[in-house]
This record gives structure tokens, sequence and C-alpha cells, in this order.
């Protein structure tokens, strides 16, 4: 690891060990708690992976004539984790994006998609995201979280967005949480099994390989520039910061 990354990573710590400690995890104790959960959480799955998609937009050619963009190792770094993330497997081993696989989720356990499915509806009929998050009727701190992504998405630098997408958009999964997500499916096998299924991959898949190739793509992005490296920690520490207002959210809904 880099004294760079080992830089950023001591500086995001004391965010990102609030997020770890948030109170919304001891709140997810049985299946009603963990549909609560669900629908508030499926809107950081999506925004994620638009995050991802801009970075693959500004790191890799996706206009004709094609043309060579920036390094073949970022453009091998962010096609690899576009490859895991939009079209991974479920469990019969059928092609699938994470954010499907967690609607699959939601559906199976009985938690209401409605609000995610009518934001995506007006995106769909041509409105601006930012409209569109305007006028959607969710609660005002996931709002807030989904701005923030899209501003970054949309307007930041790529090793801005490289570093949020690395450090600031880690889905922090406590030991707490699996704990109890396994007695939830003790209980209701028949309606967690897919949820289960996607935490254990996610776990497997993002927290893993991805992780590492995200860390690689930052580092390379930002390479010995010191005054990209305190952006992409800034904008790291912000986006652990909007990640605990969807926290919320989920604790006052």
């Amino acid at each position: 690891m880099s004294a760079n990354i080992s830089k950023l990573k001591l500086a995001i710590q004391p965010a990102r060990e609030q997020l770890l400690s948030h109170k919304v995890y001891s709140q997810i104790n049985d299946l009603q708690g963990l549909q609560k959960f669900a629908s508030f959480h499926v809107f950081a799955v999506w925004d994620f992976m638009s995050l991802l998609k801009s970075l693959q937009i500004g790191l890799t050619s996706v206009s004709l004539p094609w043309l060579p963009v920036g390094s073949a190792n970022t453009r091998y770094l962010i096609n690899e984790i576009v490859t895991g993330e939009e079209s991974d497997v479920d469990e019969q081993g059928n092609r699938i994006s994470h954010f499907e696989l967690y609607k699959q989720a939601m559906l199976q356990m009985g938690a209401s998609t409605d609000a995610i499915d009518t934001l995506l509806k007006s995106l769909v009929e041509g409105q601006n995201i930012f409209t569109a998050i305007d006028s959607a009727n969710i609660p005002q701190n996931i709002k807030s979280f989904l701005a923030f992504t899209f501003d970054i998405a949309m307007n930041a630098p790529l090793h801005v967005k490289a570093s949020v997408f690395t450090f600031g958009r880690e889905d922090l999964i406590p030991d707490m949480f699996t704990q109890l997500l396994n007695e939830i499916y003790e209980e209701h096998p028949q309606k967690v099994s897919i949820f289960k299924y996607y935490i254990e991959r996610h776990i497997e898949v993002d927290g893993g390989h991805h992780s590492q190739l995200a860390t690689e793509m930052v580092a390379e992005l930002c390479g010995t520039d010191t005054q990209k490296w305190e952006e992409a920690t800034i904008a790291s520490i912000q986006s652990l910061e909007v990640r605990s207002l969807l926290w919320d959210a989920v604790m006052e809904g």
C-alpha cells in the first residue's frame, strides 16, 4: 500500500468509524426492520452504479469514432469493475446487475420498491436528474444524499470521483449487521435468501477484488500530485458524512 493511500485511509477513519457505529444497524433486528432498511438503502445501490458509469465514461472511450483515452491500466481497472457490478450472477448463475439483484431481494422480502421505481420512471420519461430528485416523494436526507452523488458524478474531476467511489461509498457492513441478518434468515429463509446472497456476494466481490482494483485506480489518477490527494481525501470524508444522512433517514422513516 502506498504512503498516500495509507494517509488517505487514516484521514477518513473517524468518519468511517462513525458510520460503522451508527444506530441504524441495531434497528435491523426483524423482517420488518430489514424491509424498511432495504427501501431506503436501494437508493445507495442505484446511485453507486451511476457513479461507477461516470468513471467509465471519463476513463474509457464511449463515443464514436473510438479513440484511446487515458492509460490502458485505468481502462482495464474500471472496465473490470463495471463488468462485475453491471453483469454479475444471481444464485442460479444468471447474469444480473447488483441493482437488479437488490430489487429482486426487496420483492422477495416484501419491501416496497415504489419510491425507487417512481424516481426511475421520471428519469425514463426525460426529467432532469436533479429535478427528479427534488420532486421525489422521499425524505430530505435521501434527496441530499443523492444530490451529492450526482454532483460528484457529473461535475467532479476524475480523481475525486474515483476516491468517492472507492473510499466514500464503501458499503460498510459491520459484523453486527451480518449476525442480525443471519438471525432473520433463520426465521424467514424463503423471504431473505436473495438479500443474504446479495450481501455475501457484495462482501466477496466488492469488498475484496473490486476494492483493490479501485484503490489502484485512485493511486494512478492522483499520482504524485499533492493537491489531488487532498481533494480526494476531502471528498471521501464528505461522502461518508452524507452517507450518514441516509442512515439517519432510515432511523427517522
